[in-house]
């Protein structure tokens, strides 16, 4: 199979090109979640998109946003059919892999000052430590007020780091297993050495006062305002091109990241559909997609509910016709083969960097487990508007069947007894601090997912 390279003449790489770039933008402006649907908002409302709060009637060609604690958000584009009809739906998480702060984070340890964290997702912990990491987040204080925290990304901002112990005195660290070359507790950031001014019988704790001085004055936060933070330790610097000719990126967060604005590029561009256009945008996926901004919470059957409400009248059938009805691709990346490492692919069935857009008929482990396992009628329906676009595409599974595997929200949504598949792009180095991918892939998801709102059926 050759590679989308080989099919693309000069006016199409320049395309390529060009939207590689916003997308980069749109990962330097994004690193968490609540910045994401930050973004998200922002370049929704330049194309038209309304928050649902502001509208009265819901009729063909509205554009809406549901916006669920700033850290989930649904967007519809509503078509001609009726909503009971069923959607078109493109579904992906705005979470990624990362390090989070503690909620007593702050301690002074022999005149340095640390914070204590908690890993978020699956990591290989090793790979967190000696980088400059930025400070990302909010701080919510007792009087309503929300300090939005970005520390590390301008050039002129100061970074924080996990430390790692130094290879002359590792002899023993060495012998341990990758799970245990770095402990889950041993994930403490540095964040300061000076101490403040001594005063009268004070000789302890000076680094953390000092520190403690600059997040008041610099901040406005106070020690016991990390009680009422949501602050995430992410890698610091922009997205970069990756290759002598440029044909990559390495960033953090493409796990998801890299479909969630795929999937909101096709929405935001799509005109006048026949069905109802849905992309949701997800956060807790890394964890089980859990909790009330999960995958697996109410909001979007209650943002359908809402619609349906607006529309003509709700019903309960009325919202399981509208669901089970519905098609889905479910948004997320796929493991890339690494000639680094080929023994845990089987060749066949493996995703590889630029042959287009990856789907997965399941994910799971093993035998299937915890997948939704898509229909081969759906999967035909599929490759026929693929087909007909000249769209690149590849099937491929996580894995060798018994060397591991993973998840997405697609099981989530299949259990509304509608019709989803996993869709996505191959990623090398998936959940370390930094991934790989190609552009190609990229501009072919985000074809591909276009073509799924207008005619998919």
């Amino acid at each position: 199979m050759k590679t989308i390279w080989e099919k693309y003449d000069t006016k199409k790489r320049n395309k390529v090109m060009a939207f590689s770039q916003e997308y980069k933008s749109f990962l330097d402006h994004a690193k968490t979640e609540r910045e994401a649907v930050d973004e998200t908002i922002r370049l929704a409302r330049k194309e038209g998109f309304k928050e649902f709060k502001e509208i009265k009637k819901v009729k063909a060609g509205d554009k809406i946003y549901f916006n669920n604690r700033g850290k989930s958000i649904a967007l519809f584009l509503i078509g001609k059919d009726p909503l009971e009809d069923g959607m078109n739906i493109l579904g992906a998480h705005i979470d990624s892999p990362r390090i989070d702060l503690k909620q007593n984070p702050l301690y002074e340890d022999n005149g340095l000052v640390l914070m204590d964290t908690h890993y978020y997702g699956g990591i290989k912990k090793y790979q967190w430590v000696a980088l400059p990491l930025a400070i990302h987040g909010v701080v919510c204080k007792k009087d309503g007020k929300v300090i939005k925290v970005a520390i590390g990304e301008d050039e002129k901002d100061p970074v924080v780091e996990i430390s790692d112990l130094l290879i002359h005195l590792s002899r023993d660290q060495m012998q341990k297993t990758g799970s245990k070359v770095v402990e889950g507790e041993d994930l403490n950031a540095l964040v300061g050495s000076i101490p403040a001014k001594e005063e009268k019988d004070e000789k302890d704790g000076l680094v953390k006062k000092n520190i403690l001085k600059i997040l008041k004055e610099d901040y406005d936060i106070e020690e016991e305002d990390f009680i009422s933070a949501e602050l995430e330790l992410v890698p610091a610097g922009k997205a970069r091109d990756l290759g002598l000719d440029r044909s990559l990126i390495m960033a953090y967060g493409h796990d998801d990241r890299i479909c969630a604005y795929t999937s909101l590029m096709a929405i935001l561009e799509s005109r006048e559909p026949e069905r109802t256009s849905a992309c949701i945008l997800t956060d807790k996926e890394e964890i089980g997609s859990v909790g009330a901004t999960g995958a697996q919470s109410a909001f979007f059957e209650n943002c359908v509910a809402e619609l349906l409400a607006k529309t003509d009248s709700l019903s309960e059938l009325k919202l399981r016709h509208c669901l089970e009805r519905s098609c889905m691709l479910s948004s997320d990346v796929s493991a890339g083969f690494d000639p680094n490492y080929p023994s845990v692919n089987e060749p066949k069935n493996t995703a590889y960097l630029g042959k287009g857009i990856s789907f997965n008929k399941f994910t799971g482990s093993g035998g299937k487990g915890g997948s939704s396992d898509a229909t081969p009628e759906y999967i035909a329906k599929i490759r026929k508007i693929l087909d007909q676009n000249k769209i690149v595409y590849q099937f491929s599974e996580l894995g060798r069947v018994d060397q591991g595997g993973g998840g997405t929200i697609a099981y989530i949504l299949a259990n509304k007894n509608m019709d989803v598949i996993d869709a996505g792009i191959a990623v090398q180095n998936m959940h370390a601090p930094y991934e790989v991918a190609s552009k190609g892939d990229i501009y072919e998801a985000y074809q591909a997912y276009k073509i799924f709102l207008k005619e998919m059926a």
